[in-house]
């Protein structure tokens, strides 16, 4: 009986002791598996986590490159600016500090709180920015409430400052903040939320030379807040600057030529293919996008007719219009088919088939050879003489001159232009090349498109007789003592295959274009220098009917190209008056008023005489007339006509 209640007790003893066993494994197990997960798995968060405790990172942005013309003078600097930043460590409540902010600035609740959700997953100690180029007002009533508002910082960030006003808006662009789709994008590693980048033009095409380096301190701070130690330290480094290759003074005088009217204007030296103006009017307030742009504001942009936004220089398409002749008669006299010589009887009208094509002369220019084609923009001569050369010759020669595709120039966004030919049509629409299409193209109608920096290129390579300049608009970048890190060199990008002789002819009706009788530039004449031109107009429409001929949008674009001087040319200019109906009246004046700018830009600054000379002076003039006397330029003479 014992030895029974012996053998029970052992067994059950052993069972409370396995089953104790089992427990106290089980309790050992989840001590190793918690170890295991706070130790290694996570040992990085919980790392983080105690760094946070303890530590604050400032970050101190670096200052954009400055932007210069090609003389040095500042395009665009920088000037110190505001934002609002929180440290989200040391933030409680975050919905009821963004509701305090809401509430005491009068700021979008919505926007602060999408920045705050867009900054998850870097460090809590890195401060988010909530708001950017905030008021002085805005500044003060944070400084005020300071003990309410835990986290909350002020950074002081460089933002731009375009000393022109809206001179040159579209070739410099804007700075904004960085984007989430910026952010994801390739090149964009080291940028943060809340840090700005050139949105276009050269701010933006020339982004990671301008943006500079940014540093920061990180710091040891208290419960509190309170700064303890700066653990590290890290400088910015300023961006580089940019020397243009555009001249202010003629930029600001091509500007202001335009006045209300729409357009774009591309100024080029014909030997290098520097730009030396680059304009597309009306312009805008590039200050006004580094920040929240006001709703009305935007508004008004939008609903603006002649389109301030949009680039024309760069990707405005216009139909070039009778400028586009100079390339008809290159490839006609290229091709034999004509010569100095050769003449046709302009009666107004030239049928083809069915169809009659009229010149804009609706009274004729009789017996014309190309020296008048040219000089009085005879369209029937370029009819008969797109007629026998076709389609495909007319855009062999434009294709000599790299018409049809992008330039390269610096700026993204270029626009290729169009250059038809018959298996261009074939492929885009399924149908053959009717010869009848090819009268408007020998024009510059039709499907015909060209850029206006496309105009000015092609103006430069008829100048300097068949050489091909890449244009650009970038002469130097400098770093932060002055030193050249890189220079551009001219780069040719083609040469055509015209002789000089075809080119001699055609220039010389291109400086009848302006200097003789009869001819349709007169109003781009310098009185000083010879000036080589040629004047277009582009349809908009097809036919315009007496309902719609006054309205605005369906006038023809007037256009304007010249080079000068004639002798030994330097500068192209290529003109473009959105509905500005007639080049030789809207667009010639301002390609004048340009050239006169280029030209007195070149000469050396005159010296004023003394405001009361002296009696028995030697060295003063005793002329009053000498002294005073203004060379002033005379009025152009002649006629405006419809080209």
């Amino acid at each position: 009986m014992k030895e029974r209640r012996f053998v029970r007790e052992l067994l059950e003893s052993k069972q409370r002791i396995l089953m104790l066993s089992f427990v106290v494994g089980i309790i050992f197990l989840f001590l190793v598996i918690q170890l295991w997960h706070l130790q290694i798995l996570n040992a990085a968060n919980y790392h983080a986590m105690s760094e946070n405790n303890r530590l604050r990172f400032v970050p101190v942005a670096a200052s954009r490159g400055t932007i210069m013309d090609r003389t040095g003078k500042v395009l665009v600097s920088n000037r110190p600016s505001f934002s609002l930043a929180v440290v989200p460590q040391e933030v409680k409540d975050k919905e009821k500090l963004l509701t305090l902010l809401s509430d005491m600035l009068g700021l979008d609740r919505a926007d602060m709180a999408d920045r705050w959700e867009k900054a998850k997953g870097r460090a809590r100690y890195y401060p988010i920015v909530l708001a950017s180029n905030i008021s002085r007002d805005h500044v003060e009533i944070i400084e005020e409430n300071r003990l309410r508002l835990p986290g909350v910082e002020i950074e002081m960030k460089p933002v731009r400052e375009y000393t022109g006003g809206q001179l040159a808006a579209h070739l410099l662009g804007y700075i904004g903040e960085v984007s989430e789709k910026d952010l994801d994008t390739s090149g964009f590693e080291d940028y943060n939320p809340g840090d700005y980048i050139g949105k276009n033009g050269i701010e933006r095409a020339l982004e990671k030379e301008l943006h500079g380096i940014d540093g920061g301190r990180q710091l040891e701070v208290d419960a509190r807040g309170r700064v303890l130690r700066t653990v590290s330290e890290s400088y910015p480094t300023v961006g580089r600057s940019v020397l243009l290759t555009i001249d202010a003074a003629i930029q600001e005088q091509a500007e202001s030529a335009f006045g209300d009217q729409a357009g774009a204007a591309v100024v080029m030296n014909v030997n290098n293919g520097e730009i030396l103006a680059f304009v597309s009017n009306p312009g805008f307030d590039p200050a006004l996008f580094s920040g929240r742009l006001p709703a009305d504001v935007w508004q008004r942009y939008l609903d603006d007719k002649r389109h301030p936004l949009e680039n024309k220089a760069l990707s405005g398409q216009y139909p070039p219009g009778s400028t586009f002749k100079m390339i008809t008669a290159l490839a006609g006299l290229q091709n034999n088919i004509i010569n100095d010589s050769t003449s046709i009887n302009c009666n107004g009208s030239y049928s083809l088939g069915t169809s009659t094509f009229k010149c804009w002369n609706k009274k004729g220019h009789g017996v014309t050879n190309l020296h008048k084609s040219l000089r009085e923009s005879c369209d029937v001569y370029y009819y008969q003489l797109g007629e026998k050369l076709g389609v495909d010759r007319i855009a062999a020669a434009a294709r000599a001159f790299k018409l049809g595709s992008p330039l390269g120039v610096e700026l993204l966004n270029e626009r290729s232009g169009l250059i038809p030919t018959a298996e261009w049509k074939q492929k885009r629409f399924g149908k053959r090349w009717y010869h009848g299409e090819t009268l408007p193209v020998a024009i510059g109608q039709g499907a015909v498109l060209m850029t206006p920096i496309q105009l000015a290129s092609m103006t430069a390579t008829i100048a300097n007789e068949g050489t091909v300049y890449r244009p650009h608009l970038v002469k130097r970048i400098v770093d932060a003592d002055g030193k050249t890190l890189r220079e551009t060199k001219a780069e040719i990008i083609g040469t055509t295959p015209f002789s000089k002789e075809s080119f001699r002819l055609v220039k010389e009706g291109m400086l009848a274009v302006v200097n003789e009788r009869g001819g349709t530039g007169a109003m781009a004449k310098v009185y000083d220098v010879k000036v080589a031109g040629k004047s277009g107009s582009a349809q908009v429409v097809k036919m315009r009917d007496s309902k719609n001929s006054s309205q605005y949008q369906y006038r023809d674009h007037a256009l304007f190209v010249a080079f000068a001087p004639f002798d030994n040319p330097e500068v192209a200019v290529a003109v473009i008056v959105e509905h500005g109906e007639h080049g030789g009246s809207a667009a010639a004046p301002i390609a004048g008023r340009i050239l006169r700018a280029y030209f007195d830009g070149k000469k050396p600054p005159r010296k004023e005489a003394p405001a009361t000379p002296k009696k028995n002076d030697t060295n003063t003039a005793t002329d009053e007339k000498e002294i005073s006397a203004v060379v002033k330029e005379p009025q152009a003479t002649g006629e405006p006509t419809h080209d």
